[in-house]
């Protein structure tokens, strides 16, 4: 019945709480673990919709950063091209001075 199966998960409950006890709480997964086991009103449902929430947003931010990465890979060759073209300029204007000084 109803009434067995709540005393059930709450004695499931108590015991995982107990097991986790016993491991030591110095890592932090088993602490976040033991917290949800504590919270009568809200279980993993909550810890993982936050979750979820979170992996959507870095996911977001992720294929955005891609997008300004990709921009960045074409202006930073935009501006290495030109570069170079302004450095060719400037060894053919330096050339032609020198055989100019050099017919003078």
């Amino acid at each position: 019945s109803f009434m067995q199966v709540q005393v059930t998960m709450a004695s499931q409950r108590a015991r995982a709480l107990e097991a986790l006890r016993k491991a030591g709480s110095n890592r932090p997964a088993l602490d976040l673990i033991a917290l949800a086991l504590r919270s009568q009103s809200a279980g993993f449902e909550k810890v993982i919709a936050l979750i979820d929430g979170m992996v959507k947003n870095l996911q977001a931010e992720q294929k955005a950063d891609d997008g300004k990465k990709e921009y960045c890979d074409k202006e930073f060759d935009a501006a290495d091209d030109k570069k170079k073209g302004l450095e060719l300029s400037i060894k053919d204007s330096s050339t032609i001075i020198d055989e100019l000084e050099g017919s003078i």
